[in-house]
């Protein structure tokens, strides 16, 4: 999983602060510098790669978006303010999202996948303050929305293009590949077939080359996924 390196650029002490906390919930975001001006800012990025910029606007000597204009070469940036009415200006100079101060986690968690999708890198698993939770559920991005899911309410999943569906009591479409998501899954996940997954806590019998889970869904088990399966049992 790619590490992306993140700057803080705010005067107030307080929202860098609340970033920070943000930022340290994600697994594979790291803020190499917290900075009160713009000046500052220009003198990381002389020095360092910078993969995401969290910018304010009403910054002293310098704003944000003039920052903005100064910068041939800039990093995905995200907007952070109070004031709605730059949001034109802002996104005319290509930032990746504007967000109202103040902001939630689940708005920040919109802004980073998207700066994923833009830098088309995997999405990183959300660690939480609670060890327990984050080894029995996951979130994931779905329709502008994040959906925490709990594993064990996980019954199958089906490869879908670059998509994948996850079948709960409903289903869910996630902007991911099956590979990907399948490494961020405990043990008792198993590929069955190169288009699905299943939970086996939800297997309930194998005809064949054929599994039927506890909802009676039908999943085909591939060829040269049949020795892992029967091994499994």
């Amino acid at each position: 999983m790619k590490e992306l390196q993140c700057i803080i650029a705010d005067d107030e002490p307080i929202a860098r602060q609340i970033l920070e906390s943000y930022i340290s919930e994600m697994s594979n975001l790291k803020v190499i510098a917290s900075c009160k001006n713009a000046f500052e800012v220009m003198e990381i990025l002389q020095k360092e790669h910078v993969d995401i910029l969290f910018l304010d606007i009403n910054m002293p000597k310098l704003s944000g978006l003039s920052l903005l204009k100064t910068m041939q070469q800039k990093p995905k940036v995200v907007i952070t303010t109070a004031y709605p009415e730059y949001a034109v200006e802002g996104f005319e100079l290509s930032v990746t999202d504007y967000l109202l101060k103040p902001f939630s986690l689940e708005r920040f968690l919109q802004a980073v996948f998207k700066v994923q999708e833009q830098l088309k890198v995997q999405q990183p698993i959300v660690t939480t303050v609670s060890p327990e939770e984050t080894s029995t559920s996951i979130f994931v991005k779905s329709d502008k929305k994040i959906i925490k899911l709990n594993f064990d309410t996980i019954q199958h999943i089906e490869a879908y293009g670059n998509y994948i569906k996850i079948f709960t009591d409903t289903m869910i479409l996630v902007p991911q590949t099956l590979s990907d998501f399948l490494e961020k899954l405990p043990q008792n996940f198993l590929r069955v077939h190169k288009s699905f997954v299943i939970n086996f806590n939800h297997l309930k019998l194998i005809d064949g080359n054929q599994i039927t889970l506890e909802n009676d869904t039908k999943v085909p088990i591939g060829k040269s996924y049949r020795k892992d399966v029967l091994d499994r049992i």
